[in-house]
């Protein structure tokens, strides 16, 4: 599983500053750590960056390359301009994060792609927003592949995001994220595939957030995800990413599977794992206490 480290973020109260200040410690503290952590992308999102975009963005890519230069970066803005100055300047092949499937976002933006041969983050997000289900996904995920297509960028260089929305709140849409990941090679052969991965856990207590980031990116891994963007603190995450816990992933996938462990041969770990896949798939409703259970 690739990893894409999320954490040099406008919302981090320290990155944030960092920008505004344009004091380059912080940031390229983050790009080092997330190198030493094994990242293999790094993401810079600046959020919307309506007023001063085109001229920030560049300028962090070239503050994290200075210190990190070998590992490729993601552009995250919604500020098309900022995107198309940093592209500029990155000295790897950056990775446009993202273009949702909208006329007004696409038809700017997957020319660019295509200019300066990038890869891009095909965001499922509508103009109707978030897809009620894997068949709106799919429609939405052809209507912008074949104009990628048709601009002469190829599956391989297109990353399609689902969109992962807080299993406290949309239970329903983990399940259908899942549906829509399984039918992606078939609709699309070549493609790969990411999501914000810590969404899955916005809005439940802080302590619940690392096994669920943890335990719904193995269940996406079972249906073919190539990557995720995710948190570079998390060491269990990333071990798991890197095949280092098999025995998560055995557990997780045979219980997908229909397999019922015994929880009392179980570890305390692994009997968490297992209830909380239980919850991602719907078979215990959610609450706050369902690893107290």
């Amino acid at each position: 599983m690739f990893l894409i480290g999320e954490s040099l973020n406008v919302i981090s109260q320290k990155i944030g500053r960092a920008y505004k200040e344009r004091d380059p410690k912080p940031i390229q503290e983050e790009a080092l750590f997330q190198k030493e952590k094994g990242m293999d992308y790094i993401d810079i999102n600046l959020g919307p960056a309506k007023k001063d975009g085109p001229e920030l963005m560049p300028w962090v890519v070239e503050v994290v390359q200075e210190v990190v230069d070998d590992i490729p970066l993601a552009l995250d803005t919604s500020n098309i301009d900022a995107i198309e100055a940093a592209i500029k300047v990155c000295k790897l092949p950056p990775l446009i994060n993202s273009i949702m499937v909208r006329p007004e976002r696409y038809e700017r933006m997957v020319p660019i792609a295509a200019e300066n041969n990038c890869d891009f983050i095909a965001l499922m997000w509508g103009p109707d927003g978030l897809p009620r289900d894997e068949n709106e996904r799919a429609a939405l995920c052809v209507e912008l592949i074949y104009f990628a297509n048709e601009a002469g960028i190829p599956n391989e260089k297109i990353w399609v995001d689902g969109i992962v929305t807080p299993v406290n709140i949309q239970q329903p849409q983990a399940i259908s994220l899942m549906d829509f990941q399984g039918m992606l090679q078939d609709m699309a052969p070549g493609v790969k595939s990411t999501c914000g991965l810590s969404n899955i856990s916005n809005g439940p207590p802080i302590h619940l957030r690392p096994i669920l980031n943890q335990t719904y990116m193995v269940m996406l891994q079972k249906y073919g995800m190539y990557s995720v963007i995710a948190d570079p603190l998390d060491d269990l995450l990333i071990d798991i990413a890197k095949g280092n816990r098999q025995d998560i992933v055995d557990l997780i996938y045979g219980i997908m599977d229909g397999e019922e462990p015994d929880m009392d041969s179980l570890s305390e770990e692994m009997q968490d794992f297992a209830k909380t896949t239980n919850v991602i798939l719907g078979k215990s409703l959610y609450s706050d206490s369902w690893l107290d259970v």
